[in-house]
């Protein structure tokens, strides 16, 4: 297998920005569950409850180093998918490899809804995502040379 990435945590500095900074050392770094597992399970900081039709954006405290020609995609995890139609609000996070060297440090937040019909309770350092790791191509006459600077949604305004 290839190794093309690495997570690490933001600094404190960039963790403070959310107002969380008593919760630092409960970051826990994406891991797989399997040596057969494709996914990275990223873990609850907090505890949280999400009812039917509520939303919740999560500080996830991790930021990933990834190889060009990589893209890391983020799903709930398929188990509270399946049982709650737990959703991304952006159906697919996509962390781009330049992430990692915005101005958020590449801090990875992840969006999500209860879909479903009964509440969702997700205990303190339990996985609710999963992030997987894909090599992308690009066109023969692609001409992209600007570099990002900001955060999500950064690369629409220039």
């Amino acid at each position: 297998m290839k190794r093309i990435a690495q997570f690490f945590k933001v600094d404190i500095l960039e963790w403070e920005k959310e107002n969380l900074a008593k919760d630092y050392d409960s970051i826990i770094l994406p891991r797989r569950a399997t040596k057969g597992s494709a996914g990275y399970d990223f873990f609850a900081v907090n505890s949280f409850t999400l009812n039917p039709s509520e939303t919740i954006k999560i500080a996830t405290g991790i930021r990933a180093k990834i190889e060009d020609g990589w893209v890391l995609k983020i799903y709930p995890r398929s188990g509270l998918g399946f049982k709650y139609r737990l959703t991304l609000n952006n159906t697919v996070g996509i962390i781009d490899s330049d992430y990692y060297y915005a101005d958020n440090q590449g801090h990875i937040f992840i969006k999500m809804t209860n879909c479903g019909d009964k509440p969702l309770t997700v205990e303190k350092g339990k996985a609710f995502a999963q992030g997987v790791f894909l090599e992308y191509g690009i066109t023969v006459d692609d001409d992209a040379d600007s570099e990002r600077t900001g955060g999500f949604g950064s690369t629409d305004k220039k």
